[in-house]
Protein backbone atom coordinates (compact mmCIF):
# COMPACT_ATOMS: atom_id res chain seq x y z
CA UNK A 1 0.00 0.00 0.00
CA UNK A 2 1.27 3.24 -0.78
CA UNK A 3 2.04 5.65 2.34
CA UNK A 4 -0.27 8.69 2.19
CA UNK A 5 0.81 11.35 4.63
CA UNK A 6 -1.13 13.69 6.42
CA UNK A 7 -0.54 16.87 8.85
CA UNK A 8 -2.19 17.97 11.73
CA UNK A 9 -1.53 21.74 12.92
CA UNK A 10 -2.65 22.41 16.42
CA UNK A 11 -2.38 25.61 17.66
CA UNK A 12 -2.12 25.77 21.62
CA UNK A 13 -1.66 28.84 23.78
CA UNK A 14 1.77 28.95 24.04
CA UNK A 15 3.16 27.40 20.75
CA UNK A 16 2.36 25.77 17.69
CA UNK A 17 3.09 21.97 17.12
CA UNK A 18 2.33 20.19 13.42
CA UNK A 19 2.65 16.87 13.10
CA UNK A 20 3.62 14.41 10.15
CA UNK A 21 0.87 10.85 10.35
CA UNK A 22 0.76 7.95 8.25
CA UNK A 23 -3.30 8.59 7.43
CA UNK A 24 -3.08 4.29 7.02
CA UNK A 25 -2.07 3.46 10.61
CA UNK A 26 -1.78 6.86 12.57
CA UNK A 27 2.23 6.32 12.62
CA UNK A 28 3.57 9.88 14.07
CA UNK A 29 6.82 10.14 11.13
CA UNK A 30 7.96 13.53 12.49
CA UNK A 31 7.00 16.27 14.75
CA UNK A 32 7.87 19.67 15.76
CA UNK A 33 6.69 23.05 17.84
CA UNK A 34 7.88 26.52 17.56
CA UNK A 35 7.24 28.95 20.50
CA UNK A 36 5.48 32.26 19.59
CA UNK A 37 8.62 34.77 20.83
CA UNK A 38 6.35 37.66 20.85
CA UNK A 39 3.83 35.81 23.12
CA UNK A 40 6.96 34.55 25.00
CA UNK A 41 8.60 38.09 25.17
CA UNK A 42 5.13 39.00 26.97
CA UNK A 43 4.44 41.79 24.30
CA UNK A 44 0.92 43.18 23.99
CA UNK A 45 -0.84 41.26 27.09
CA UNK A 46 -1.79 42.71 30.50
CA UNK A 47 -2.18 40.32 32.97
CA UNK A 48 -3.76 42.50 35.33
CA UNK A 49 -6.24 43.76 33.13
CA UNK A 50 -6.96 39.87 31.60
CA UNK A 51 -5.58 41.31 28.05
CA UNK A 52 -4.09 38.63 26.16
CA UNK A 53 -3.75 39.05 22.79
CA UNK A 54 -1.75 37.57 20.28
CA UNK A 55 0.12 38.96 17.21
CA UNK A 56 -0.80 37.17 13.21
CA UNK A 57 2.78 36.88 12.30
CA UNK A 58 3.20 34.39 15.62
CA UNK A 59 1.00 32.00 13.79
CA UNK A 60 2.28 32.38 10.25
CA UNK A 61 5.91 31.89 11.76
CA UNK A 62 4.61 28.54 13.42
CA UNK A 63 3.37 27.26 10.88
CA UNK A 64 5.87 27.52 7.95
CA UNK A 65 8.54 26.40 10.53
CA UNK A 66 6.70 23.27 12.13
CA UNK A 67 5.54 21.68 8.61
CA UNK A 68 8.97 22.85 6.77
CA UNK A 69 10.69 20.97 10.21
CA UNK A 70 8.45 17.95 10.41
CA UNK A 71 9.10 17.49 5.85
CA UNK A 72 13.23 17.79 6.35
CA UNK A 73 12.89 14.85 9.24
CA UNK A 74 10.73 12.84 7.56
CA UNK A 75 13.30 12.92 4.42
CA UNK A 76 13.22 13.99 0.77
CA UNK A 77 10.11 12.27 -0.48
CA UNK A 78 7.27 12.94 2.39
CA UNK A 79 6.54 15.95 0.73
CA UNK A 80 5.02 14.38 -2.01
CA UNK A 81 2.90 11.58 -0.24
CA UNK A 82 1.10 14.79 1.54
CA UNK A 83 -2.79 14.50 0.43
CA UNK A 84 -4.16 16.92 3.68
CA UNK A 85 -3.31 19.51 5.92
CA UNK A 86 -6.17 20.00 8.71
CA UNK A 87 -5.54 23.07 11.84
CA UNK A 88 -7.37 23.38 14.86
CA UNK A 89 -6.81 26.43 17.19
CA UNK A 90 -7.63 27.49 21.15
CA UNK A 91 -10.75 29.18 20.81
CA UNK A 92 -12.60 31.68 21.01
CA UNK A 93 -9.86 33.77 19.57
CA UNK A 94 -11.20 36.16 17.02
CA UNK A 95 -9.34 39.17 15.46
CA UNK A 96 -10.88 42.15 13.69
CA UNK A 97 -9.74 41.80 9.32
CA UNK A 98 -10.38 44.10 6.86
CA UNK A 99 -12.88 43.30 3.28
CA UNK A 100 -9.72 41.10 2.20
CA UNK A 101 -10.24 38.95 5.27
CA UNK A 102 -6.30 40.12 6.39
CA UNK A 103 -5.98 40.77 10.32
CA UNK A 104 -5.61 44.21 10.97
CA UNK A 105 -2.22 43.65 13.02
CA UNK A 106 -0.92 42.60 9.72
CA UNK A 107 -1.88 46.26 7.86
CA UNK A 108 -0.42 49.69 8.27
CA UNK A 109 -0.49 51.27 10.78
CA UNK A 110 -1.79 48.79 13.16
CA UNK A 111 1.47 46.81 13.59
CA UNK A 112 1.55 47.04 17.24
CA UNK A 113 -1.86 47.35 18.04
CA UNK A 114 -3.37 45.03 20.71
CA UNK A 115 -6.65 45.80 19.37
CA UNK A 116 -6.04 44.90 16.24
CA UNK A 117 -4.80 41.41 16.94
CA UNK A 118 -6.07 38.05 18.01
CA UNK A 119 -7.70 38.33 21.56
CA UNK A 120 -6.76 35.20 22.90
CA UNK A 121 -9.36 32.49 24.78
CA UNK A 122 -8.26 33.35 27.82
CA UNK A 123 -8.82 37.20 27.50
CA UNK A 124 -11.32 38.74 30.02
CA UNK A 125 -11.49 42.53 29.25
CA UNK A 126 -15.18 42.26 27.79
CA UNK A 127 -16.59 41.12 30.96
CA UNK A 128 -19.29 44.02 30.78
CA UNK A 129 -20.10 43.41 27.57
CA UNK A 130 -20.77 39.62 28.20
CA UNK A 131 -22.85 41.11 30.91
CA UNK A 132 -25.08 43.24 28.76
CA UNK A 133 -25.43 40.71 26.07
CA UNK A 134 -26.78 37.96 29.13
CA UNK A 135 -28.90 40.72 30.05
CA UNK A 136 -30.73 42.00 26.25
CA UNK A 137 -31.23 38.22 25.77
CA UNK A 138 -33.95 38.15 28.71
CA UNK A 139 -35.66 40.64 27.21
CA UNK A 140 -36.31 38.83 23.62
CA UNK A 141 -39.00 36.67 22.68
CA UNK A 142 -36.69 33.81 20.89
CA UNK A 143 -33.86 33.15 23.37
CA UNK A 144 -30.66 33.20 21.22
CA UNK A 145 -28.32 31.70 24.18
CA UNK A 146 -30.61 28.84 24.58
CA UNK A 147 -27.84 26.19 22.61
CA UNK A 148 -24.87 27.74 24.83
CA UNK A 149 -26.35 26.84 28.18
CA UNK A 150 -28.51 30.25 28.25
CA UNK A 151 -25.22 32.36 29.56
CA UNK A 152 -23.03 34.42 26.68
CA UNK A 153 -19.43 34.30 27.81
CA UNK A 154 -16.68 37.06 27.90
CA UNK A 155 -14.15 34.76 26.57
CA UNK A 156 -16.71 34.59 23.67
CA UNK A 157 -16.92 35.81 20.20
CA UNK A 158 -19.69 38.70 20.19
CA UNK A 159 -18.93 40.12 23.67
CA UNK A 160 -15.09 40.00 22.00
CA UNK A 161 -16.29 41.96 18.69
CA UNK A 162 -18.02 44.34 21.07
CA UNK A 163 -15.98 45.64 23.43
CA UNK A 164 -12.96 45.67 20.93
CA UNK A 165 -15.06 48.10 18.76
CA UNK A 166 -16.44 50.10 21.71
CA UNK A 167 -12.68 50.87 23.08
CA UNK A 168 -10.62 51.50 19.83
CA UNK A 169 -12.01 54.01 17.03
CA UNK A 170 -9.15 53.24 14.67
CA UNK A 171 -9.79 49.35 14.73
CA UNK A 172 -14.00 50.28 14.56
CA UNK A 173 -12.80 52.56 11.22
CA UNK A 174 -10.70 49.54 9.90
CA UNK A 175 -13.01 46.77 11.46
CA UNK A 176 -14.56 45.19 8.13
CA UNK A 177 -15.41 41.51 10.05
CA UNK A 178 -14.48 39.42 13.06
CA UNK A 179 -12.98 35.81 12.28
CA UNK A 180 -12.04 33.16 14.70
CA UNK A 181 -8.45 31.79 14.54
CA UNK A 182 -9.50 28.40 13.49
CA UNK A 183 -11.42 29.86 10.51
CA UNK A 184 -8.16 32.28 9.42
CA UNK A 185 -5.65 29.61 9.01
CA UNK A 186 -7.50 27.93 6.29
CA UNK A 187 -8.37 30.75 4.33
CA UNK A 188 -5.42 31.66 4.72
CA UNK A 189 -3.11 28.62 3.42
CA UNK A 190 -6.00 28.74 0.77
CA UNK A 191 -5.29 31.84 -0.26
CA UNK A 192 -8.49 33.90 0.30
CA UNK A 193 -8.44 37.46 -0.81
CA UNK A 194 -11.87 38.09 0.45
CA UNK A 195 -13.71 38.14 3.47
CA UNK A 196 -16.88 36.53 1.65
CA UNK A 197 -14.39 33.37 0.50
CA UNK A 198 -14.16 32.45 3.90
CA UNK A 199 -15.39 29.15 4.87
CA UNK A 200 -16.50 29.01 8.72
CA UNK A 201 -16.20 26.13 10.93
CA UNK A 202 -19.09 24.80 12.48
CA UNK A 203 -17.52 24.03 15.69
CA UNK A 204 -16.66 27.61 16.45
CA UNK A 205 -20.35 29.53 14.52
CA UNK A 206 -21.93 27.28 17.23
CA UNK A 207 -20.13 27.54 20.09
CA UNK A 208 -19.08 31.10 20.19
CA UNK A 209 -21.12 33.09 17.69
CA UNK A 210 -24.62 31.96 18.31
CA UNK A 211 -25.12 30.53 15.42
CA UNK A 212 -27.94 27.78 14.89
CA UNK A 213 -30.03 25.97 12.53
CA UNK A 214 -33.11 26.41 13.96
CA UNK A 215 -32.21 30.50 14.23
CA UNK A 216 -31.41 29.61 10.47
CA UNK A 217 -27.94 31.60 11.03
CA UNK A 218 -27.30 33.98 13.36
CA UNK A 219 -29.59 36.09 15.44
CA UNK A 220 -31.15 38.49 13.62
CA UNK A 221 -29.10 41.92 13.30
CA UNK A 222 -32.04 43.52 14.85
CA UNK A 223 -30.74 41.24 18.09
CA UNK A 224 -27.29 42.74 17.67
CA UNK A 225 -28.03 46.09 17.05
CA UNK A 226 -30.63 47.23 19.61
CA UNK A 227 -27.86 45.98 22.11
CA UNK A 228 -25.33 48.41 20.47
CA UNK A 229 -25.07 50.29 17.19
CA UNK A 230 -21.85 49.92 16.56
CA UNK A 231 -23.12 45.53 15.89
CA UNK A 232 -25.42 47.34 13.37
CA UNK A 233 -24.72 44.87 9.56
CA UNK A 234 -22.13 42.71 11.23
CA UNK A 235 -24.21 39.36 10.63
CA UNK A 236 -24.75 40.30 6.75
CA UNK A 237 -20.81 40.87 6.69
CA UNK A 238 -20.32 37.35 8.89
CA UNK A 239 -21.70 34.10 7.46
CA UNK A 240 -25.00 32.24 7.21
CA UNK A 241 -23.35 28.96 5.94
CA UNK A 242 -21.12 26.99 8.00
CA UNK A 243 -19.26 23.54 7.66
CA UNK A 244 -17.78 20.71 9.66
CA UNK A 245 -14.35 19.63 9.99
CA UNK A 246 -14.99 16.94 7.11
CA UNK A 247 -15.21 19.45 4.80
CA UNK A 248 -12.09 20.63 2.60
CA UNK A 249 -11.81 24.66 2.92
CA UNK A 250 -9.83 24.58 -0.42
CA UNK A 251 -6.48 23.53 -1.87
CA UNK A 252 -3.00 24.81 -0.77
CA UNK A 253 -2.80 28.15 -2.64
CA UNK A 254 0.29 28.41 -4.65
CA UNK A 255 2.48 30.79 -2.51
CA UNK A 256 1.93 28.86 0.97
CA UNK A 257 2.64 25.64 -1.39
CA UNK A 258 6.03 27.57 -1.89
CA UNK A 259 6.70 28.42 1.44
CA UNK A 260 6.31 25.00 3.07
CA UNK A 261 7.59 23.03 0.21
CA UNK A 262 4.13 20.86 -0.80
CA UNK A 263 2.04 20.56 -3.30
CA UNK A 264 -1.43 22.78 -4.44
CA UNK A 265 -2.87 19.44 -5.18
CA UNK A 266 -2.68 19.06 -1.22
CA UNK A 267 -6.39 19.78 0.24
CA UNK A 268 -6.71 21.98 3.39
CA UNK A 269 -9.81 21.60 5.96
CA UNK A 270 -12.10 23.16 7.24
CA UNK A 271 -11.04 24.51 10.90
CA UNK A 272 -12.16 23.70 14.59
CA UNK A 273 -11.23 24.04 17.72
CA UNK A 274 -8.82 22.18 19.78
CA UNK A 275 -10.51 20.34 22.22
CA UNK A 276 -13.16 19.30 19.81
CA UNK A 277 -10.75 17.87 17.39
CA UNK A 278 -8.60 16.36 20.43
CA UNK A 279 -11.48 15.12 21.39
CA UNK A 280 -11.30 13.06 18.15
CA UNK A 281 -7.74 12.48 18.44
CA UNK A 282 -8.76 10.62 21.98
CA UNK A 283 -11.43 8.95 20.41
CA UNK A 284 -13.96 10.01 22.51
CA UNK A 285 -17.14 7.56 22.66
CA UNK A 286 -20.34 8.64 22.96
CA UNK A 287 -21.72 9.40 26.98
CA UNK A 288 -18.06 9.58 27.60
CA UNK A 289 -16.86 13.46 29.03
CA UNK A 290 -13.19 13.88 26.98
CA UNK A 291 -11.11 16.28 28.78
CA UNK A 292 -8.09 18.06 27.40
CA UNK A 293 -6.47 19.17 30.15
CA UNK A 294 -3.84 22.08 30.20
CA UNK A 295 -3.87 25.29 31.14
CA UNK A 296 -7.23 24.92 31.20
CA UNK A 297 -9.73 22.36 30.50
CA UNK A 298 -12.16 21.63 27.71
CA UNK A 299 -14.43 19.33 28.53
CA UNK A 300 -16.30 17.60 25.16
CA UNK A 301 -18.70 14.90 25.27
CA UNK A 302 -20.99 13.43 21.96
CA UNK A 303 -24.86 11.70 21.54
CA UNK A 304 -26.97 10.63 19.02
CA UNK A 305 -28.64 14.05 18.04
CA UNK A 306 -31.75 11.56 17.99
CA UNK A 307 -31.19 10.45 21.90
CA UNK A 308 -30.39 13.94 22.86
CA UNK A 309 -33.33 15.91 20.92
CA UNK A 310 -35.24 18.59 23.03
CA UNK A 311 -32.36 18.32 26.09
CA UNK A 312 -30.99 21.72 26.84
CA UNK A 313 -28.08 21.43 29.52
CA UNK A 314 -28.07 24.85 31.45
CA UNK A 315 -24.74 26.38 31.60
CA UNK A 316 -22.25 24.57 29.47
CA UNK A 317 -20.17 26.07 26.32
CA UNK A 318 -22.37 24.94 24.00
CA UNK A 319 -24.35 21.75 22.09
CA UNK A 320 -23.58 21.96 18.13
CA UNK A 321 -24.94 19.37 16.21
CA UNK A 322 -21.44 18.16 13.58
CA UNK A 323 -19.42 20.25 15.92
CA UNK A 324 -17.35 17.20 17.01
CA UNK A 325 -18.02 14.29 14.93
CA UNK A 326 -20.38 15.26 11.95
CA UNK A 327 -23.97 13.94 12.85
CA UNK A 328 -23.38 13.82 16.32
CA UNK A 329 -23.95 16.60 19.25
CA UNK A 330 -21.40 17.62 20.53
CA UNK A 331 -21.30 19.64 24.16
CA UNK A 332 -18.50 21.48 25.50
CA UNK A 333 -18.24 22.69 28.86
CA UNK A 334 -14.64 23.34 30.56
CA UNK A 335 -12.36 25.32 33.27
CA UNK A 336 -11.11 28.29 32.61
CA UNK A 337 -7.90 27.35 35.03
CA UNK A 338 -6.85 24.10 35.24
CA UNK A 339 -2.88 24.17 34.78
CA UNK A 340 -2.75 27.77 35.23
CA UNK A 341 -3.74 27.21 38.46
CA UNK A 342 -0.68 25.55 39.45
CA UNK A 343 1.43 27.45 37.28
CA UNK A 344 0.09 30.73 39.46
CA UNK A 345 0.78 28.89 42.73
CA UNK A 346 4.47 28.07 41.26
CA UNK A 347 4.98 31.66 40.43
CA UNK A 348 4.23 32.49 43.96
CA UNK A 349 6.61 30.32 45.51
CA UNK A 350 9.35 31.29 42.49
CA UNK A 351 8.62 35.04 43.32
CA UNK A 352 11.97 35.73 44.93
CA UNK A 353 14.09 33.62 42.77
CA UNK A 354 14.30 36.09 39.98
CA UNK A 355 16.50 38.42 41.89
CA UNK A 356 18.78 35.66 42.72
CA UNK A 357 19.72 34.84 39.13
CA UNK A 358 18.53 31.21 39.90
CA UNK A 359 18.56 29.34 36.95
CA UNK A 360 15.13 28.47 35.22
CA UNK A 361 15.54 24.67 35.90
CA UNK A 362 15.02 25.37 39.87
CA UNK A 363 11.81 26.96 38.81
CA UNK A 364 10.69 24.07 35.92
CA UNK A 365 11.50 21.52 38.87
CA UNK A 366 8.60 23.05 41.32
CA UNK A 367 5.31 21.65 40.21
CA UNK A 368 6.71 18.07 39.67
CA UNK A 369 8.23 18.32 43.07
CA UNK A 370 5.15 19.63 44.93
CA UNK A 371 2.96 17.42 42.97
CA UNK A 372 5.23 14.98 44.57
CA UNK A 373 5.30 16.23 48.12
CA UNK A 374 1.56 16.61 47.71
CA UNK A 375 0.59 13.44 47.07
CA UNK A 376 2.30 11.77 49.81
CA UNK A 377 -0.16 13.71 52.08
CA UNK A 378 -3.55 11.84 52.77
CA UNK A 379 -6.73 13.05 51.85
CA UNK A 380 -8.28 14.31 55.00
CA UNK A 381 -11.90 15.64 55.66
CA UNK A 382 -11.39 19.03 57.62
CA UNK A 383 -8.28 20.33 55.83
CA UNK A 384 -7.99 23.49 53.97
CA UNK A 385 -10.25 24.09 50.83
CA UNK A 386 -9.62 25.81 47.54
CA UNK A 387 -11.79 27.15 45.20
CA UNK A 388 -10.61 26.62 41.60
CA UNK A 389 -11.73 30.50 40.12
CA UNK A 390 -8.18 31.86 39.58
CA UNK A 391 -9.03 33.25 36.19
CA UNK A 392 -13.19 32.79 36.53
CA UNK A 393 -15.50 30.15 35.87
CA UNK A 394 -16.32 28.51 32.49
CA UNK A 395 -18.74 26.44 33.20
CA UNK A 396 -21.21 25.19 34.77
CA UNK A 397 -22.60 28.81 34.43
CA UNK A 398 -20.23 31.10 33.41
CA UNK A 399 -18.74 33.94 35.50
CA UNK A 400 -15.49 35.87 34.72
CA UNK A 401 -15.59 37.83 37.15
CA UNK A 402 -15.19 35.05 40.12
CA UNK A 403 -11.84 34.55 41.91
CA UNK A 404 -9.90 32.10 43.12
CA UNK A 405 -9.97 31.01 47.36
CA UNK A 406 -8.35 29.15 49.77
CA UNK A 407 -9.76 28.61 53.65
CA UNK A 408 -8.21 26.88 56.31
CA UNK A 409 -4.82 27.82 56.43
CA UNK A 410 -2.90 28.11 59.90
CA UNK A 411 0.71 28.52 60.80
CA UNK A 412 1.62 24.53 59.85
CA UNK A 413 -0.07 25.43 56.48
CA UNK A 414 2.58 24.12 54.09
CA UNK A 415 3.24 24.79 50.41
CA UNK A 416 2.70 20.68 49.53
CA UNK A 417 -0.63 21.08 51.77
CA UNK A 418 -1.90 24.22 50.03
CA UNK A 419 -0.98 22.70 46.72
CA UNK A 420 -2.43 19.73 47.15
CA UNK A 421 -5.54 21.82 48.27
CA UNK A 422 -5.06 23.63 44.54
CA UNK A 423 -4.98 20.20 42.80
CA UNK A 424 -7.94 19.21 44.96
CA UNK A 425 -10.29 22.19 43.75
CA UNK A 426 -9.20 21.97 40.00
CA UNK A 427 -10.68 18.41 40.23
CA UNK A 428 -14.19 19.45 42.17
CA UNK A 429 -14.40 21.92 39.15
CA UNK A 430 -14.59 18.98 37.11
CA UNK A 431 -16.43 17.10 39.01
CA UNK A 432 -19.34 20.12 38.92
CA UNK A 433 -19.28 20.03 35.27
CA UNK A 434 -20.14 15.83 34.82
CA UNK A 435 -22.52 16.48 37.86
CA UNK A 436 -24.06 19.15 35.69
CA UNK A 437 -24.23 17.10 32.55
CA UNK A 438 -26.19 14.29 34.69
CA UNK A 439 -28.51 16.49 36.87
CA UNK A 440 -29.32 17.96 33.13
CA UNK A 441 -29.96 14.03 31.63
CA UNK A 442 -27.16 13.69 29.69
CA UNK A 443 -25.23 10.66 31.56
CA UNK A 444 -21.97 10.87 32.06
CA UNK A 445 -20.58 7.03 31.64
CA UNK A 446 -17.19 7.60 31.09
CA UNK A 447 -13.72 9.32 31.07
CA UNK A 448 -11.03 9.87 29.09
CA UNK A 449 -8.22 12.11 30.09
CA UNK A 450 -5.56 13.77 27.82
CA UNK A 451 -3.59 16.97 27.23
CA UNK A 452 -0.02 17.65 29.24
CA UNK A 453 -1.28 17.38 32.88
CA UNK A 454 -3.32 13.92 32.05
CA UNK A 455 -0.15 12.74 30.22
CA UNK A 456 2.77 14.01 32.64
CA UNK A 457 0.84 14.50 36.12
CA UNK A 458 -0.14 10.94 37.42
CA UNK A 459 -0.76 12.03 41.14
CA UNK A 460 -3.29 14.62 39.44
CA UNK A 461 -4.80 11.86 37.87
CA UNK A 462 -5.42 9.62 40.46
CA UNK A 463 -6.75 12.68 42.60
CA UNK A 464 -9.17 13.15 39.58
CA UNK A 465 -10.54 9.49 39.68
CA UNK A 466 -11.04 9.75 43.08
CA UNK A 467 -12.96 12.82 43.44
CA UNK A 468 -15.16 12.02 40.32
CA UNK A 469 -15.17 8.41 41.91
CA UNK A 470 -15.09 6.71 37.95
CA UNK A 471 -11.94 5.36 36.19
CA UNK A 472 -10.13 7.36 34.23
CA UNK A 473 -8.35 6.29 30.99
CA UNK A 474 -5.48 8.29 29.75
CA UNK A 475 -5.15 8.25 26.02
CA UNK A 476 -1.51 7.35 24.56
CA UNK A 477 -0.81 9.96 22.19
CA UNK A 478 1.02 12.84 23.94
CA UNK A 479 -0.51 15.24 20.99
CA UNK A 480 -4.26 14.11 20.78
CA UNK A 481 -5.25 17.66 19.28
CA UNK A 482 -3.03 17.53 16.45
CA UNK A 483 -3.62 13.61 16.20
CA UNK A 484 -7.29 14.69 15.48
CA UNK A 485 -6.37 17.39 12.85
CA UNK A 486 -4.71 14.00 11.27
CA UNK A 487 -7.57 12.37 11.21
CA UNK A 488 -9.71 15.07 9.91
CA UNK A 489 -7.00 15.71 7.05
CA UNK A 490 -6.91 12.17 6.20
CA UNK A 491 -11.44 12.26 5.74
CA UNK A 492 -11.04 15.63 4.06
CA UNK A 493 -8.48 13.63 1.57
CA UNK A 494 -11.19 11.14 0.81
CA UNK A 495 -8.93 8.25 2.48
CA UNK A 496 -11.74 7.72 5.01
CA UNK A 497 -15.45 8.00 4.00
CA UNK A 498 -15.83 9.19 7.52
CA UNK A 499 -14.21 10.51 10.95
CA UNK A 500 -15.34 7.82 13.14
CA UNK A 501 -13.52 4.92 10.80
CA UNK A 502 -10.53 7.37 10.66
CA UNK A 503 -10.51 7.09 14.59
CA UNK A 504 -10.56 3.46 14.43
CA UNK A 505 -7.86 2.84 12.10
CA UNK A 506 -5.49 5.76 13.56
CA UNK A 507 -6.30 5.72 17.11
CA UNK A 508 -3.36 4.92 18.99
CA UNK A 509 -5.72 3.58 21.91
CA UNK A 510 -5.22 3.60 25.78
CA UNK A 511 -2.35 2.88 28.20
CA UNK A 512 -3.12 4.00 31.23
CA UNK A 513 -6.63 3.84 33.57
CA UNK A 514 -6.56 5.42 37.07
CA UNK A 515 -9.19 3.45 39.50
CA UNK A 516 -10.99 5.36 42.15
CA UNK A 517 -9.51 4.34 45.77
CA UNK A 518 -13.22 3.71 47.84
CA UNK A 519 -11.67 5.26 50.25
CA UNK A 520 -10.74 8.31 49.42
CA UNK A 521 -13.55 9.01 47.05
CA UNK A 522 -16.09 9.27 50.62
CA UNK A 523 -13.71 11.11 51.71
CA UNK A 524 -13.32 13.53 48.83
CA UNK A 525 -17.53 13.81 48.57
CA UNK A 526 -17.39 15.46 52.15
CA UNK A 527 -14.70 17.78 51.04
CA UNK A 528 -16.88 18.42 47.93
CA UNK A 529 -19.34 19.55 50.28
CA UNK A 530 -17.17 22.15 51.64
CA UNK A 531 -15.72 23.10 48.10
CA UNK A 532 -19.71 23.59 47.04
CA UNK A 533 -20.29 25.93 50.19
CA UNK A 534 -17.06 27.79 49.72
CA UNK A 535 -18.33 28.48 46.04
CA UNK A 536 -21.48 29.67 47.17
CA UNK A 537 -20.49 32.14 49.59
CA UNK A 538 -17.73 33.53 46.91
CA UNK A 539 -20.62 33.94 44.55
CA UNK A 540 -22.69 35.73 46.94
CA UNK A 541 -19.94 38.16 47.43
CA UNK A 542 -19.04 38.96 44.10
CA UNK A 543 -20.69 42.00 42.76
Amino acid sequence: MKDSYVIGVDYGTDSVRSILVNAHTGEEISAAVFYYPRWKDGLYCDAARNRFRQHPLDYQEGLEHTIRTCLKLAGPAAARAVRAISVDTTGSTPVAVDESGTPLALTPGFEQNPNAMFVLWKDHTATKEAAQINAHAASFPVNYLQFVGGIYSSEWFWAKLLHVLRVDEQVRSACHSWVEHCDWIPFLLTGGTHISQMKRGTCSAGHKALWAAEFNGLPPNEFFSSLDPLLNCYTSRLFSQTYTADKAAGHLAPAWAERLGLSTEVLVGTGAFDAHMGAVGGQIEPYHLSKVMGTSTCDMLVAPVDEVAGKLVKGICGQVPGSVIPGMMGMEAGQSSFGDAYAWFRDLLSWPLQYFKQPADIIEQLIPELTKQAALIPPEEHTGIALDWLNGRRTPDANQLLKGAITGLDLASSAPQIFRSIIESTCFGAKAIADRFNQEGIPVKGLIGMGGVARKSPQIMQIMADVMNMPLRIHRSDQTCAAGAAMFAATVAGIYDKVEDAMQAMGQGFDITYHPNPAHAAIYAKRYQQYQALGNFIEQQTV
